[in-house]
Formats: structure tokens, C-alpha cells, sequence
């Protein structure tokens, strides 16, 4: 899916142009539209079309043009808004089950903004997991200081979590069930059928995990149907995919309803 920055002056230019310079530092294609014309049929195109919108302007423009074909939060696509500056990232559509919340997060990470959530949710005590994946024989070392790191980016403590999660050829794994141990975490794993239900929500997909395991991704997929499992609701990365030599960790949200 490729990220659109839409931007309507001078200065929402200049934010977009290094917006999408970042974006595709990290691996996402993203397009730029600079005073896209005409406006209305541009956008509304790019939106029937379930690409992902970055608008950088007014969220009056982005409602009264979107206005006409918003369906449903599951079905349309994540649509964010960012003042010219950049100081604020705000998640204007499809928020948890689009997705808009977790690309709010990465671009707010990115541009070193400050993420506003207004989904009714967040007043609600949400359930965080890890998901990892990692080399046979891992030492916990890797494990553990590439967890502190996925903590810090997210902005959360180790408390918050309930549950480290994996595939379930790494049931033995004696790093992350030390590791899952030593924060007091449940231990988790989970086959590469449960895994798969949430293949389209992943950020990065390899065909090299793929011909290994059976399943595109270990960490986020294990994150994802972790914290679904805990809650019965539907979850959302809020860190996608993070590695170092040996291990791979990410961390997903739920809520319950």
C-alpha cells in the first residue's frame, strides 16, 4: 500500500518533501501530491483506491472532500492530518482497524511530533505484547537489549506488557522464555495457521521468513494475535518491526470493549 502526502502550500511542501524522504528511508513507498487538480477528484480517488493519506492542512478540507465517500471504519483507509509545522500528528480516519493509529505513530516517531489520539479507546487501560523472533539459540542478551530499545521507541515501561509471544517452533527457545521470565511476562507461541489471520495487517513481509516458517512475518503477526487473544477485540501495531543481528521484536495493542 503506498502512503500519499498530500499538501496544499510552500511550507506543507517542504514538511512532505522530508516526510516522504524518511518514509522511504524506512522502507515505505510514499508519493507526494503538491496541490493536486483537480483537488476533490484527486483525493477522493486515492482514497476509493484504500491507499493510506497524509493531509498536511486544514482538517476542515480533509472532511468536507472526504465526506462523500467515508463508508465504514473497517473498510476505508488510514487518513492522517499534520499542521505545516509539524508539530502534530493527529489520526483523523480508520484510527485502530484501518490503521491510522499505527502510521500516526511511525510518522510522529519520524518527524519527532507529537502523536494526538482521539479514538474513545484510549480512555479505556489497553493490553500491550511483544512478539519476537530470533536465531536458534539466541542469547538473551540480544533479546533483552533489543526490547529495551523497542520499549523506548514506544514510549512504554515494561509493566504494560502482558505477554511476550512467538512462533511456535520456538516453544524451547531458551532466550525468550528466560527473557519472558525475567520482565514476568506470560510466554506465548502460536502456529503459523493463527498467525497468519493477520498477514494483511503486517508492515514488512519476507519471503525468506516465509519459505522457513510458513507465515510472512514472526514478531508482528505474534504481537498482533497475542493481543487479540487477551482482549477478543481486534489490535493494532503501535511498533512495527524492529531488528538487530539475531532478533527481530515488536510490540501490538488491544483494548477491551
Amino acid at each position: 500500500m503506498t502512503i500519499n502526502i498530500i499538501s496544499l502550500t510552500e511550507p506543507g511542501l517542504a514538511l512532505a518533501t522530508a516526510l516522504k524522504e524518511k518514509l522511504s528511508s524506512t522502507g515505505n513507498e510514499a508519493m507526494l501530491h503538491h496541490k493536486p487538480t483537480p483537488f476533490t477528484k484527486v483525493v477522493q480517488t486515492l482514497f476509493n483506491e484504500k491507499n493510506e493519506l497524509i493531509f498536511i492542512c486544514a482538517t476542515g478540507i480533509v472532511f468536507r472532500t472526504l465526506a462523500p465517500v467515508i463508508k465504514s471504519k473497517l473498510i476505508d483507509p488510514p487518513v492522517l492530518v499534520l499542521d505545516e509545522e509539524g508539530k502534530f500528528v493527529i489520526p483523523l480516519l480508520s484510527g485502530h482497524e484501518g490503521g491510522a493509529n499505527q502510521l500516526g505513530n511511525k510518522v510522529a516517531r519520524l518527524l519527532g511530533s507529537q502523536l494526538v489520539i482521539t479514538s474513545a479507546a484510549n480512555y479505556i487501560e489497553p493490553v500491550y505484547t511483544v512478539g519476537m523472533g530470533c536465531e536458534r539459540n539466541c542469547p538473551t542478551s540480544y533479546l533483552e537489549g533489543l526490547l529495551n530499545d523497542c520499549l523506548q521507541q514506544a514510549g512504554i515501561s515494561n509493566k504494560s506488557i502482558k505477554a511476550l509471544a512467538s512462533i511456535d517452533i520456538k516453544s524451547d527457545e531458551v532466550g525468550l522464555i528466560e527473557t519472558a521470565n525475567h520482565w514476568q511476562w506470560t510466554f506465548t507461541t502460536l502456529n503459523k495457521e493463527a498467525l497468519a489471520t493477520v498477514e494483511d495487517q503486517l508492515t514488512q513481509k519476507s519471503d525468506i521468513v516465509f519459505r522457513e516458517v510458513g507465515v510472512y512475518g514472526v514478531a508482528e503477526a505474534a504481537a498482533l494475535v497475542a493481543a487479540s487473544n487477551i482482549t477478543g477485540q481486534p489490535s493494532e501495531l503501535i511498533l512495527p518491526k524492529q531488528k538487530n543481528t539475531k532478533a527481530t521484536c515488536a510490540i501490538a495493542r488491544s483494548f477491551y470493549e
